[in-house]
């Protein structure tokens, strides 16, 4: 079943403390946005509108970098305004689903979406939502900064409403179009059953808890790890050495009585880098995707085969946590270099430095690396995927 879906994401979230809307702030090494974004495209969505706050464009853009099937709305002052715009910016019928999601609300997955679409099968709105467990008590009040509770509010019957929430598309235009303009709603649900429509419930997650305030996110960043699964990648390549004046390895040009010798600019490091990455997501080999018989790619630079394996991670929602190489040669001597080539790779995978490692061995004269015919290069790739 196809749907569409709407992000709001332009509130300033004040609550969440200093520093930036919450919705651009990183969760286990992304913004709090992508999580979303990425989720509900993997979950099938025909259309993704994200609506932020005017100005905030170029940021959604950068939080947003690598992901196709959305674009940008502008929202308005109150959330229900941004709904309306994210409904307007639709392009399907009356009887289109549409799903309407908080960005504060990172984890759904595709299950979530799931139980929705099977309720909106026979019904105009379903949201995901959890009976309440606690107890629940009324304040009466405050005497010297203490609260006081006046009573216990009953609690059977009582649920927690979560997003996404689901609608047919023109239901819920329609239950907008009658809301009363000086009452803000809470959520979409309650637009519809003011307009006397049935509103399915369906077991949502904790999981879907809303980042609120700021210890939220320290929640957060476990519940996010528990969701993510670590793929491991190996790559090695070796080159032989030829007439020159200079090697590239990891990105970097170091000056040398030799050039290595291959199809592009031979970079060893990096294709064993690429190699990592790309085995860590099973795509293939560098081959695969940049075939040597192809003169397109005839000394051609490396840094592009590694961003390309970096675009195929940020594609499946995943990203890159680190990655280490060894060099085995005689000469040239890769330490003067290293640190420069610990910030090239660093920069290539947007990584920071500690999550870069570059190392050098030699074989003591044994070898082809040993009689300086050639070098080799060897890396490992650690990779997070959405579970």
């Amino acid at each position: 079943m196809g749907f569409s879906a709407v992000i709001v994401a332009a509130g300033v979230g004040a609550r969440a403390g200093p520093g930036e809307a919450k919705q651009w702030r990183m969760l286990a090494g992304r913004p709090v946005i992508r999580w979303s974004a990425e989720a509900l495209l993997r979950a099938g969505a025909d259309e993704l509108v994200v609506m932020v706050a005017d100005g905030q464009q170029a940021r959604a853009c950068e939080a947003l970098a690598g992901l196709t099937g959305w674009r940008l709305a502008v929202g308005g002052a109150a959330r229900s305004d941004s709904v309306k715009a994210g409904l307007a910016a639709l392009g399907g019928g009356e009887d289109a689903i549409v799903l309407v999601h908080d960005a504060a609300r990172p984890l759904v997955r595709g299950e979530h979406v799931e139980r929705l679409l099977a309720a909106l099968a026979d019904a105009p709105g379903a949201i995901l939502a959890l009976p309440l467990a606690d107890t629940l008590k009324r304040e009466a009040g405050q005497d010297d900064g203490a609260a006081r509770i006046a009573d216990t509010v009953p609690r059977a019957g009582l649920w927690r409403a979560q997003t996404p929430q689901g609608f047919r598309l023109g239901a819920l235009k329609a239950a907008y179009a009658a809301w009363p303009a000086h009452e803000e709603p809470t959520d979409e649900a309650i637009v519809l059953e003011r307009a006397g429509l049935a509103v399915t419930l369906v077991p949502g997650d904790p999981a879907l808890a809303k980042l609120t305030y700021p210890e939220d996110f320290a929640m957060a960043e476990l519940m996010a790890g528990a969701a993510r699964s670590l793929r491991v990648g190996q790559g090695i390549d070796a080159h032989r050495f030829g007439p020159g004046d200079g090697v590239w390895l990891c990105g970097v040009l170091i000056a040398h009585d030799k050039a290595l010798i291959g199809h592009s600019d031979a970079d060893a490091g990096l294709h064993a880098i690429t190699d990592a990455v790309l085995g860590a997501i099973g795509e293939g080999d560098i081959g695969d995707h940049f075939p040597p018989s192809d003169p397109k790619w005839r000394d051609a630079a490396s840094d592009q085969f590694l961003l390309h394996a970096a675009g195929l991670v940020a594609a499946r929602g995943g990203r890159i946590a680190n990655v280490d190489v060894t060099l085995v040669c005689e000469r040239p001597k890769i330490k003067p270099h290293r640190e420069a080539m610990r910030v090239r790779l660093a920069e290539l995978l947007a990584l920071p430095l500690a999550a870069v490692s570059v190392k050098a061995t030699t074989m003591e004269g044994m070898g082809f690396t040993g009689r300086e015919e050639g070098l080799l290069a060897q890396a490992v790739a650690m990779v997070e995927l959405p579970a």
